[in-house]
């Protein structure tokens, strides 16, 4: 489970990610990452899970899944960041694709 600082909840910050951040595409989700002083210290995080995954069963434990990859990865990401994971496909390799996307976006920051 991911501690409370590292969660977005409210849906501005929801809405700004998406809107504003920086779009990295797998064939089974998209990573929007965005950048700013204005956040708290520590890296944020939230997820959109699409129904067409499936029930709220399956969903819910997608859902987990990534948490669970995210916390393992709190490290790597810069201070004053938010995330925001948004699950459009079904599949089993729902962490290599989150890995893609991140080495993706990492790249991209950097350039």
């Amino acid at each position: 489970m991911l501690p409370a600082s590292n969660r977005l909840r409210s849906s501005k910050d929801f809405s700004r990610t998406t809107k504003a951040g920086l779009r990295v595409t797998t064939p089974t989700l998209v990573l929007y990452l965005l950048t700013h002083n204005d956040f708290p210290t520590d890296p944020q995080f939230g997820l959109i899970i699409n129904k067409s995954i499936g029930g709220s069963v399956v969903r819910h434990r997608v859902a987990r899944h990534l948490r669970h990859a995210l916390r393992d990865r709190l490290s790597i990401f810069p201070q004053h960041t938010q995330i925001v994971v948004r699950v459009i496909k079904e599949t089993d390799s729902y962490v290599h694709d989150l890995d893609e996307a991140l080495a993706r976006a990492a790249k991209r920051a950097s350039a």
